[in-house]
């Protein structure tokens, strides 16, 4: 009965090991659990197609757990997972099938007891021993022996759904059992859902302690709630589940520091990336798609390292350029109006022309002008931005161009990076739309676009050794630094460009 799933992807860096566990023991004859030296035991309870395994999905950042379907009855059989508290199992769950026809068995088990005054779990073993456990009731019968073999049970709710007389025989059945319950509301975060009638019919019920747990869009505080509730059913382990939510919010904590700095490194890299071309049209043109090919499958490199970070795969969100919200935001990241409409001051002739999001150093005799002293160009090869130097410096421009991404594409990186990261540390791993990322803006995004970028990336410029795309990359402290200050700052909350 304890077959465990074996189509699960590897958990990601930084969380806790999501592992199957070993066989669960039988419940002794007296109905009290296996002894405390075991993993805690929960199983997932309730009615069919609520949401058990994307739930445990989510817990365990595990988006290839078990199988997710909008048809009824997905799950047919008992799977599990383990957590680990240094490098312990501590809690093993326990995904069950749904639960379908709950108002006849509770009726089939009031007939077995009789006159009979048989306790909850006498009553429920009378049934498993019944025929009708291996036929009519095979799959209730899986989800009852689950309960008396664990040490609690999470009953999973649609709230979506109306209370319905089969889940309060559902509830009578598990309740049955003898062992604590704990409702979990689901899909809380959906149009009209049901969530005041749930929560009075639970306390009707004697059902006090619930919890709201939507497993597309899982609270930031949700674990520790869900972890908070259970530790009050369960005194006894207590503590276990206090440190197992602490680990888990550590390892969040952790897994945003490490995705910042994944970002930083990003932008370093196109900060400090730097390529030289000839003065002709032609050449400028070819080497500026060059350095935005560059640029391009840099951020894609980004992303793919975050989404493996934060243990989610490539269809999790859309393969072409990353989305916002409406076609505008699919728009490439060169785009004139992917600038504009991310609020970016581009600047004059900034984004004009096949040259769009590239600046240029001018070489005069061997001496650099400096950093973006043209930025664009138009159409017909006309720069639109040369008149801040004059006639008479264009004339005795000679030698070479050296081409760099421009300070707005950088701000465009970052904000696309900052959300990225804030939508993949509030997704839960049952969400089977493709990845969105929030159009609000916030302080953060203020200051990425407006404010002064970074000392780390306005000295990246003059370090061309730091990009990982230039050939003479060099791997030295100093970057290291830059990556880690830098990685803070995209990693916090607010975001803040600018140094303190």
């Amino acid at each position: 009965m304890d077959d465990t799933s074996d189509d699960r992807a590897p958990p990601a860096p930084g969380t806790s090991p999501a592992d199957p566990p070993p066989a669960a023991p039988r419940a002794p004859a007296d109905g009290t659990p296996a002894a405390s030296s075991r993993p805690l035991q929960i199983a997932l309870v309730g009615h069919t197609n609520t949401g058990k395994t994307s739930l445990l999905r989510t817990l365990t950042r595990d988006a290839g757990f078990g199988e997710v379907a909008d048809a009824p009855g997905t799950t047919r059989r008992v799977q599990g997972a383990q957590l680990r508290l240094d490098g312990r199992p501590v809690l093993a769950w326990y995904d069950t099938p749904g639960m379908e026809d709950s108002v006849a068995l509770l009726d089939y088990v009031d007939r077995l007891a009789g006159a009979e005054r048989l306790d909850g779990p006498a009553r429920i073993r009378r049934f498993l021993d019944a025929p009708e456990a291996r036929g009519r009731f095979e799959q209730e019968a899986r989800v009852l022996a689950k309960m008396l073999e664990c040490d609690a049970a999470l009953y999973v709710i649609d709230a979506r759904d109306p209370v319905l007389a089969k889940h309060l025989d559902e509830l009578a059945l598990l309740a049955a059992c003898g062992r604590p319950l704990l409702p979990v509301l689901n899909f809380v975060r959906a149009p009209a859902h049901r969530a005041a009638q749930w929560r009075e019919a639970m306390a009707r019920l004697g059902l006090h302690a619930l919890v709201e747990f939507d497993t597309v869009a899982p609270p930031l505080d949700g674990e520790r709630q869900l972890y908070a509730r259970l530790a009050m059913l369960l005194d006894a382990r207590a503590g276990t589940l206090q440190a197992l939510s602490d680990q888990l919010a550590r390892q969040r904590q952790e897994r945003r520091g490490e995705a910042g700095r994944l970002a930083a490194g990003m932008l370093l890299d196109i900060a400090a990336l730097r390529l030289a071309s000839a003065s002709d049209e032609p050449a400028l043109r070819a080497a500026a798609q060059d350095l935005q090919d560059r640029a391009r499958r840099r951020e894609q490199a980004c992303i793919d390292a975050l989404l493996a970070l934060y243990n989610f795969r490539h269809e999790d969100y859309d393969a072409e350029a990353l989305p916002l919200t409406g076609e505008r935001w699919g728009m490439d990241l060169f785009h004139p109006q992917a600038l504009k409409d991310a609020g970016v001051s581009v600047g004059m002739g900034v984004a004009a022309g096949a040259m769009a999001g590239a600046a240029v150093d001018l070489m005069l005799a061997g001496v650099s002008l400096g950093t973006a002293a043209l930025v664009g160009a138009a159409t017909g090869g006309l720069w639109q931005s040369v008149e801040r130097y004059g006639q008479r410096l264009l004339g005795k421009l000679r030698g070479y161009r050296e081409l760099s991404i421009d300070d707005a594409v950088l701000r465009l990186l970052a904000l696309r990076a900052r959300r990225l990261i804030d939508a993949l540390d509030r997704r839960g791993h049952a969400a089977r739309d493709p990845l969105r990322l929030d159009e609000a803006q916030t302080d953060g995004d203020r200051a990425w676009r407006e404010g002064k970028l970074p000392p780390e990336l306005k000295e990246a410029r003059s370090r061309p050794e730091w990009s990982t795309l230039n050939a003479a990359h060099e791997d030295t402290p100093r970057r290291a630094t830059a990556v880690r200050t830098l990685g803070e700052r995209l990693s916090r909350a607010d975001g803040a460009a600018q140094s303190a």
